[in-house]
């Protein structure tokens, strides 16, 4: 903080205007020959220009390519690629590591065998698996051999996989034998595919016998690096200015879009996230998937600074076992897990005995009080509180954790408070496929309930909205819509430049559809949503992520679906109960542990209700946004039956047509109230 205090000095100086200079952010002019707004904001890192690449030593690295040459010349040795082997029995055991040179010698030959049989460079290649070490070695043999992946998410069905693999004209796809069958089906459509590589398959597991009945040459994985080492290729690098990815966009509506990325977009991006304090000898845990462009750049950033990354086992409910075996040192989560941990430790809290409750809350009350006024150790008991009370719950998480990074969604103030507490600081960023990581949080700074300031590498303004009333002249705090600029901004979508034009104007400035404000310190805070937004009746617009985001506080919420009708003036709500938590709640009052009964039951749903009310009224909601009915489903949403996007965002559309009838009914239950 005292480094960043004589910095702000220093350009207040420099600017000769004490109002546009704040702890972490600049204010500056769009456009300094003209404007006399100061509208546009800048990292106090690097105010006058906007970092587009590595700083030296490392200014040559302007390739992912590049990226993976400098940490393999310097890293060789080390661990890079973990992932668990299973034994005999199918029980998972420790995580067995290649090195960088193993993995650089790994994607030689992947990228050789491709050469060999007839795959270009310039090809578009998919990897349509959960994150494991194949996906990252074919990931850099695309790189250096100058194709362009195309991730697919686990997750997606036949249908989605032959729209993306046609759309993007991907005629080569390595899978994991998990996904093969849906894959298979997809290529029958998809007549541009013409090689499928399999990795996954247990040592001496032959292909499906059908495998090669789908107009397509089906090959392993292991086979193809055998075939590539023994026809090694010269490496043909790519230009800073090639494409290095197209990521589809997991779309809450309508088909998904290809959202373009150069390898110059991620590098400086890379370059730009430089104030995340990672080193040689960090380990990362890699769950979120690769496919999004969050976990992807991080990925990169971890290689270039010498990080061993540990692959999850593929399954999110054994994510903590996995954790707890590779004790990672950076943990990067989204708010879903981070509410789930939350709610468990308070969950076990309350039913300890009055002893442990108490030593709990004293620690919690005492430390969190220290951290807020900026002292990182945790006060004067800091220490002891660690090793008595915090280090039981830090064990869950391997125990080595330093820090942690939340994205994808915003994060409660009361869970990152309590999880800077119980484990380590907690950042919070902010991005969107189309301009990777925008902002992170200061690691010095002790407030929550932001997103901090921009990177070095973008710019941002706020634009106004003037049918929300939500203007850049407000005061104290302007508001609008966030538009990002710089070197990190995508190159538009992929055969669609309609889509295009419609978020990136001709300045240069992505439209992110997000509503923020600048707080004091000048960190972006982000308040609402200018899409899927609706209109009540009374002429109340609503924000129902907003809405939803409050109701999940509750402890009997897993997921909500909030809806209202533009002829109404009510909201009602879609609930999915949190299992544990109700079954719980209803075993101690004696009524059935069947989830369905549980749903149907008309005192339950009224308790759900009165919990989610609360949680509005603590969070001062109006009136008009106050959910008023709920039907309670025994079914999750999920991504298999449509109802999520493959980062587990809702699909609305998906979701009113589901439960229509349910919504109509709640609606004439108003009406005869």
């Amino acid at each position: 903080m005292e480094a960043a205090t004589k910095r702000v000095e220093q350009l207040k100086k420099q600017f000769a205007v004490t109002d546009i200079v704040d702890t972490y952010s600049v204010a500056l002019p769009e456009n300094v020959e003209t404007d006399h707004e100061f509208r546009v904001r800048r990292s106090i890192h690097s105010p006058h220009r906007l970092v587009e690449g590595l700083a030296p030593p490392f200014a040559h690295v302007r390739t992912l390519y590049d990226l993976l040459e400098s940490s393999l010349t310097r890293f060789a040795d080390l661990p890079y690629l973990g992932q668990r082997v299973e034994d005999a029995k199918g029980n998972l055991g420790k995580y067995s590591w290649l090195t960088f040179s193993q993995v650089g010698e790994a994607r030689t030959a992947i990228g050789s065998g491709l050469i060999h049989l007839g795959v270009q460079p310039g090809s578009h290649v998919g990897i349509y698996s959960v994150n494991c070490v194949e996906w990252s070695i074919t990931d850099h043999a695309c790189h250096a051999y100058s194709m362009v992946p195309v991730p697919l998410y686990d997750t997606l069905g036949p249908d989605s996989v032959q729209y993306i693999c046609s759309h993007a004209n991907v005629e080569t796809v390595f899978c994991s034998h998990k996904v093969l069958d849906n894959l298979l089906s997809s290529a029958r459509d998809a007549k541009n595919v013409k090689l499928v590589v399999v990795f996954g398959l247990a040592q001496g597991q032959a292909l499906p016998a059908n495998a090669g009945s789908f107009g397509c040459e089906v090959i392993k994985f292991q086979d193809l690096l055998k075939l590539g080492q023994a026809n090694p290729k010269s490496h043909v690098p790519p230009r800073p200015s090639q494409l290095c990815k197209i990521c589809y966009t997991s779309g809450t509506t309508g088909v998904p879009k290809g959202v373009m990325i150069t390898h110059s977009n991620i590098l400086a991006n890379i370059a730009g996230a430089e104030v995340v304090p990672v080193k040689q000898g960090d380990v990362h845990i890699s769950y979120l998937p690769l496919a999004h462009i969050y976990e992807h750049t991080l990925f990169n950033f971890l290689t270039h600074h010498g990080v061993s990354i540990g692959f999850f086992s593929g399954d999110v409910l054994s994510l903590l076992d996995d954790i707890t075996e590779l004790k990672p040192t950076v943990f990067v989560s989204v708010p879903r897990l981070w509410n789930r941990i939350y709610d468990k430790i308070n969950a076990g809290i309350k039913e300890s005995g009055m002893l442990t409750r108490a030593m709990f809350n004293a620690a919690y009350s005492s430390k969190k009080e220290a951290l807020e006024k900026g002292d990182k150790s945790g006060g004067r008991w800091g220490k002891f509180w660690d090793w008595v009370v915090f280090s039981k719950l830090r064990a869950k998480l391997g125990g080595n954790v330093q820090f942690m990074v939340s994205g994808a969604s915003p994060i409660s103030p009361d869970v990152m408070s309590f999880l800077r507490v119980c484990f380590a600081n907690v950042v919070e960023g902010y991005g969107l496929s189309e301009v990777g990581i925008v902002t992170v949080s200061g690691f010095d700074d002790p407030s929550v309930g932001h997103v901090g300031p921009p990177l070095a590498c973008v710019e941002i303004k706020l634009e106004d909205i003037p049918d929300m009333s939500y203007l850049h002249s407000d005061q104290p705090y302007p508001r609008g819509e966030i538009c990002i600029r710089g070197p990190t901004v995508f190159q538009g979508y992929f055969n669609d430049e309609a889509k295009t034009k419609e978020v990136l104007d001709e300045d240069g400035w992505f439209h992110t559809g997000d509503v923020g404000c600048w707080i004091p310190g000048g960190k972006l805070k982000i308040i609402d949503r200018k899409k899927n937004l609706f209109k009540l009746a009374q002429g109340e617009y609503v924000a129902p992520e907003k809405i939803e985001q409050i109701c999940e506080r509750s402890p009997f919420v897993f997921q909500i679906f909030v809806y209202g009708d533009s002829l109404r003036s009510d909201l009602v709500a879609v609930v999915s109960p949190d299992p544990d938590y109700i079954l719980q709640w209803a075993k101690e009052r004696g009524l059935p542990q069947d989830m369905a009964a549980l749903c149907q039951d008309n005192g339950v749903m009224l308790s759900v209700l009165r919990s989610i009310q609360e949680q509005g009224r603590s969070a001062k909601l109006h009136g008009f946004e106050q959910v008023k009915a709920i039907y309670l489903t025994p079914d999750a949403f999920t991504i298999e039956d449509g109802l999520l996007t493959p980062t587990m965002k809702l699909k609305r559309p998906q979701l009113k047509a589901k439960f229509e009838s349910a919504i109509a009914a709640l609606y004439a239950g108003l009406d005869n109230k």
